[in-house]
């Protein structure tokens, strides 16, 4: 609707002023301020909201975070699996087929249902796999494999549906806490990076470690979840909703229309409201009405807009034919007004999971052994994160720009895939290029992955926001679903990990079944000791008695 403000006359109706088509919106919300005259919005007193939403993005995003996180124990555990590829595999598949079902029922059921709904799948899955799964080992290797990916599948389903309605939240915001997720998306990375390393410096015994890594990132699920309710009811939140529930009450006469318009006596709002009938006589306003033609002698406005209180243009309705053709075309309109950081957004996950995290957790290295990935993996999510949080001057960027330069950031793939590729003796076998490679691919992410993602609900209008932030989040995950898929023939490619020189030369010395004695404990009164002995890829304790030895693994 075009209009610059809204003036209260003395008989306490509305008066729409003419805007020029070519006014500029500083930040998306004008025309909805508009709507409330001379408001003001209430101030994010110390930016508690921005930072609740930055705990979203964590909390939506640190269920996989943690799976990935803890392939060291995974890999140990599963042997000769690429436990990796699978695990990302099916959270990106399962992912999709949700943010599809997600952005048909978007319309269906409340953001806050759908947020909750997001929570209780993460909170309970990562419960069942910590006790069940890592602590009591209740089942055998293949059933447990099995379960993980299960797990991973039932995460999936509630963190997509989490992460695509915080970006339909955030969209009805300002654009900065759009943002604000995208960096709560890499401090969930950064901040499983930095639990892991702790846990596994701390705690010697793997799985035990493992069992406290879980524990911290159900804990965290749990703030997150609290967080999120202690301020979607704020003021400040509630006030930007208002905006966009308004804007959606907005609906559109066609000229060949003849619905008259009458005077209410609702005094409270004051509103004209459509009558369904055509006018009894020539003196109502209606379009029909040739005092309101363009050829009129007097200078007269034809109603474009009309608001009309309780009446969705969109998402109210019983769901039939009309429903799904509105749908439709309100889809049509969001993507011809936000194609380019769709197109671009989609390139950079693609890119992405192309190589990460399952080429990344397989570039093998002699002298770190099996701290390598979980290094890379560091090194990707702390550069993410300064990329995000650099991407909040998005002044630069249009859409041009951001599809142009995801075309160019391809060509991360076979920079990483030469780390790794051939096998036996990969093109560039130096750490510092690998780390080199991680970091690029990091900052790139975090820069170009957030920026359309921030720009898109600027696009459109007020009403049409949310379904901006659904649409970009299923652009966003069709991304990684064939990122992933393509990491398969990747893999598929490059052969069996075993024939790295590291890696044979590891099974060579488990077949010889040495001893290397680095640390020994006093004798107990049984004239026992214990020998360590520290293998590239594994730990492995020797208890030595009597000259009867047995060897047990430090899981």
């Amino acid at each position: 609707m075009n209009m610059e403000e809204i003036t209260q006359d003395a008989r306490g109706y509305s008066k729409l002023v003419g805007r020029g088509k070519n006014m500029k919106q500083s930040d998306g919300f004008s025309s909805s301020r508009a709507a409330y005259g001379n408001i003001s919005p209430p101030a994010d007193s110390f930016n508690v909201v921005y930072m609740s939403f930055i705990l979203g993005g964590i909390g939506f995003l640190l269920p996989y975070n943690s799976f990935i996180m803890a392939m060291d124990y995974f890999k140990v555990r599963y042997p000769s699996t690429p436990v990796v590829f699978d695990m990302s595999l099916v959270y990106i598949v399962v992912a999709l087929l949700t943010v599809l079902t997600n952005n048909f029922l978007v319309e269906t059921f409340t953001l806050n249902s759908r947020i909750n709904f997001g929570y209780i799948m993460s909170f309970f899955t990562l419960i069942f796999v910590v006790v069940c799964e890592i602590w009591w080992e209740a089942w055998g290797t293949a059933t447990s494999y099995t379960v993980n990916l299960a797990a991973v599948a039932v995460v999936s389903v509630g963190c997509t549906v989490q992460q695509s309605s915080f970006y339909g939240y955030t969209s009805m915001l300002p654009p900065k806490y759009t943002q604000a997720v995208m960096v709560g998306e890499s401090t969930s990375g950064v901040f499983t990076s930095i639990v892991r390393v702790i846990t596994k410096l701390i705690v010697n015994e793997l799985r035990g470690s493992t069992v406290y890594f879980f524990t911290v990132s159900v804990s965290t699920v749990l703030t997150c979840f609290a967080m999120y309710h202690m301020i979607r009811r704020s003021d400040f939140v509630q006030f930007y909703i208002a905006l966009c529930d308004r804007a959606k009450t907005h609906i559109t006469l066609e000229p060949t229309e003849d619905a008259g318009l009458i005077e209410t006596n609702d005094v409270q709002y004051g509103i004209l409201k459509i009558q369904t009938s055509p006018p009894p006589t020539g003196n109502q306003l209606s379009f029909a009405n040739p005092a309101y033609e363009p050829s009129a002698p007097v200078p007269t406005y034809k109603v474009e807009d009309v608001v009309v209180r309780g009446r969705q243009s969109v998402s109210t309705g019983p769901v039939g034919i009309n429903a799904i053709k509105r749908g439709i075309q309100a889809r049509w309109e969001v993507t011809k007004a936000i194609y380019p950081y769709m197109i671009s957004i989609c390139l950079v996950y693609f890119a992405t999971l192309c190589i990460y995290p399952g080429v990344a957790s397989e570039v093998v290295s002699c002298a770190l052994g099996s701290w390598m990935p979980i290094i890379m993996m560091a090194l990707f999510n702390a550069s993410d994160l300064i990329g995000k949080m650099i991407a909040s001057g998005a002044g630069y960027w249009t859409g041009a720009r951001l599809v142009k330069c995801s075309i160019i950031r391809l060509v991360l793939i076979p920079l990483m895939i030469m780390c790794v590729a051939p096998r036996e003796s990969p093109r560039f076998s130096a750490e510092i290029t690998a780390f080199i490679n991680s970091i690029l691919l990091g900052v790139t992410n975090g820069i170009l992955g957030s920026v359309p993602m921030i720009q898109a609900p600027t696009k459109v209008e007020d009403r049409h926001r949310e379904l901006t932030g659904n649409m970009m989040t299923l652009m966003y995950m069709l991304g990684l679903a064939t990122g992933s898929l393509l990491a398969y023939s990747i893999e598929g490619g490059l052969g069996p990990i075993e024939d790295h020189p590291c890696i044979a030369m590891q099974h060579v010395i488990n077949s010889s079944n040495p001893i290397s004695v680095t640390s020994t404990s006093a004798a107990d009164s049984a004239g026992s000791y214990i020998v360590t002995t520290f293998l590239p890829f594994t730990s492995t304790g020797v208890i030595i008695d009597a000259g009867n030895t047995s060897e047990t693994s430090l899981l």
